[in-house]
């Protein structure tokens, strides 16, 4: 199954190791945290997905209280390491977002699940996330997430793309474009293009992941029975793309959502 592999991968040392000493914010989470700064000392937050603890410095010190869930309990472990002697309040625990049934319904204000976490489970495990956000959220409370983007990886599909007017660039680019392909047999150029989601193998973690991509017009699609009020964040920028033109022009590989629990 997609999830046990991944699981598998989440909980190796090297990549443990590479989200314990992971610091930065990503510059649509600078931007929610501008947005929010009023509203964050009276929200009760849960960072799902907290991997190494990359968000955490920079959120526990500002809501009313925190707890980062992993389903890789090395994450986890890791974290209570890094952490609890600074933050003795502090609460980590080992949680699956598919089932969140240790959190009460209407539990939290304000639910952050970072790093593209959410993409790497099945298509039906995806909207059971999303029932369970809804669930244990606060009925004006906010969901946070980042998701791959199919439109940018659509090109990485397509041969001609990786050609250069730098012969060792094209060498280098279609050796990566084997990689790729190679990974993923089973998709084409053409399949992407007619799909508004598909799981591929990417280059992250040597491509060990199956790793969900989806158009944003899909994912506002699966989002809209449960939440309201989606926009839709540049990951390199953190500015809002406020129309459907300015996100399918958009070639960022990940992308930001940010709505409202109904």
């Amino acid at each position: 199954m997609i999830n046990d592999k991944n699981l598998t991968t989440y909980s190796t040392s090297d990549v443990v190791n590479y989200y314990q000493y992971l610091q930065q914010l990503q510059p649509a989470e600078e931007t929610i945290i501008q947005l929010f700064k009023h509203e964050l000392p009276t929200m009760k937050m849960l960072d799902l997905g907290v991997g190494g603890g990359r968000t955490t410095p920079h959120f526990f010190p500002l809501v009313r209280d925190y707890i980062g869930v992993d389903y890789s309990g090395k994450m986890i472990q890791a974290c209570q390491e890094k952490f609890t002697r600074s933050y003795p309040s502090i609460q980590f625990m080992v949680g699956d977002a598919r089932n969140l049934s240790q959190f009460e319904d209407n539990c939290f204000d304000f639910i952050l699940f970072s790093f593209n976490g959410i993409d790497y489970i099945s298509h039906k495990d995806r909207l059971k996330v999303l029932q369970e956000i809804s669930r244990i959220g606060k009925s004006g409370g906010y969901f946070f997430f980042s998701s791959h983007n199919l439109q940018a990886i659509e090109k990485q599909f397509d041969w001609q793309h990786h050609l250069s007017l730098n012969p060792f660039k094209t060498y280098v680019n279609l050796i990566m474009f084997a990689f790729l392909r190679g990974f993923n047999a089973s998709l084409t150029y053409q399949t992407i293009k007619e799909n508004n989601y598909a799981i591929l193998r990417d280059e992250s973690h040597n491509f060990r992941l199956q790793t969900y991509y989806v158009r944003a017009s899909e994912q506002i699609k699966q989002l809209e029975p449960l939440f309201k009020d989606i926009k839709v964040y540049s990951w390199k920028t953190g500015l809002e793309l406020k129309t459907n033109d300015d996100r399918i022009s958009c070639s960022d590989m990940w992308l930001y959502y940010l709505c409202c629990i109904k």
